[in-house]
């Protein structure tokens, strides 16, 4: 009888024991495995970036009755570095600028002006809001009867903007910039002056 009882136990396990090497064969799963893959963000801001920008500027002569004011454009380049929604970066940019003023018998003007600045931001996705600072350098000229002299300083900016994805490559921004240029003497007025302008622009970048 105990032989028979022991038979009908090792068949039991022999067919438990194929069963589960069939299902194993089939591809069924006893349990369902956890997805763990980290999904990115939709929109990165990481690497290099180049672009160009057109504006208006307006400010103040120190030392001088003159509010030069006008059209501004130019080109910029830059590098972000982006950790979770966290982006820092490093921009540069060249301006030309038609700013000018006149003043009884003298006209001051910036013809040019650039800056390179840090960035740090928070991205949400495809937008991206930052404050930005460093240093402004560029131009000063004045001009009177037929004579003029330009002088050439260097200052410091801080502003803030937003950055706009329209696709991985490309992208939209709307950027403030407060600048101060630092004073220099001007011989034909005998006086320093120098030029404190705010600026507003939208530009277009290209992201490698």
């Amino acid at each position: 009888m105990s032989r028979i009882v022991f038979g009908v136990i090792a068949a039991a396990a022999t067919c438990a024991t194929m069963s589960a090497q069939a299902a194993d064969i089939y591809g069924r799963r006893p349990y369902s495995q956890p997805y763990t893959v980290t999904q990115p963000l939709a929109n990165s801001w990481m690497g290099p970036y180049i672009g160009g920008n057109l504006g208006y500027g307006w400010g103040t002569v120190t030392n001088s009755a003159t509010d030069p004011s006008g059209v501004l454009g130019g080109v910029q380049a830059g590098y972000n570095y982006q950790s979770g929604q966290l982006v820092v970066g490093i921009e540069g940019d060249l301006q030309l600028n038609s700013a000018d003023d006149t003043f009884a018998n003298y006209k001051f003007s910036n013809p040019w002006f650039g800056t390179v600045r840090g960035r740090l931001g928070y991205a949400f996705n495809n937008i991206l809001l930052y404050g930005t600072g460093g240093l402004a350098f560029g131009s000063t000229k004045y001009s009177s009867g037929g004579f003029s002299e330009t002088q050439t300083s260097a200052g410091w900016t801080l502003g803030a903007g937003a950055e706009f994805a329209l696709t991985q490559n490309w992208s939209a921004k709307v950027e403030y910039l407060y600048v101060d240029l630092g004073e220099k003497n001007f011989v034909l007025t005998g006086f320093p002056h120098g030029y404190q302008f705010s600026t507003i622009r939208v530009g277009v970048n290209y992201r490698f």
